[in-house]
């Protein structure tokens, strides 16, 4: 992948969210392989990683969710973020943010930055006012979210296991709009 290629952030319409799932599913075997705790195990077959990104894509048509993706120059995802919009009725105001992957090739370029201040915008758009995350203790990710503004709520302790077996902290993070 040429460094230098623009990346350009798009929001997902219902009627596309299924022709994405193919590329998604290589971002996510790519970043699982790469040892992202993203909740999968490696390896990661290729038809579990097809099957949650056709229930992404449902979760699209039915308004559940804000599916936004990166592409590179030749139009090939890159990354993406998702913001969960269907919450319980006494949180109509909040939204999660859920599975912000950038393939490997495409990473120390701003992708992330680009993808979470468009997770933002969409949010303000949603009328949603407060974003909540969880990533992993002290990972690349962290700092990310640190910078964008996000406020470090605390840390669990061996909440989840890494891609390869190891558990891992997890810390929670959220943000007012």
């Amino acid at each position: 992948m040429n460094t230098t290629s623009p990346v350009t952030v798009r929001r997902v319409a219902p009627a596309d969210a299924q022709a994405c799932v193919e590329p998604l599913a290589e971002v996510l075997l790519d970043c699982v392989e790469g040892g992202a705790s993203v909740s999968f195990m490696w390896p990661l077959p290729r038809d579990k990683a097809l099957a949650f990104w056709r229930g992404v894509a449902d979760g699209v048509a039915r308004g559940e969710r804000v599916l936004l993706v990166a592409e590179d120059a030749a139009g090939r995802i890159v990354g993406t973020v998702q913001l969960i919009t269907a919450q319980p009725d006494n949180q109509p105001h909040r939204a999660d943010v859920a599975k912000m992957l950038v393939h490997r090739s495409a990473r120390r370029r701003g992708v992330a930055q680009q993808l979470m201040a468009a997770a933002d915008d969409a949010a303000r758009g949603a009328g949603k006012t407060v974003l909540v995350l969880d990533t992993v203790t002290g990972g690349d990710a962290e700092r990310l979210y640190q910078r964008a503004g996000w406020q470090r709520v605390g840390e669990i302790p061996h909440y989840a296991l890494m891609p390869d077996g190891p558990l891992c902290s997890t810390t929670y993070f959220y943000k007012h709009l």
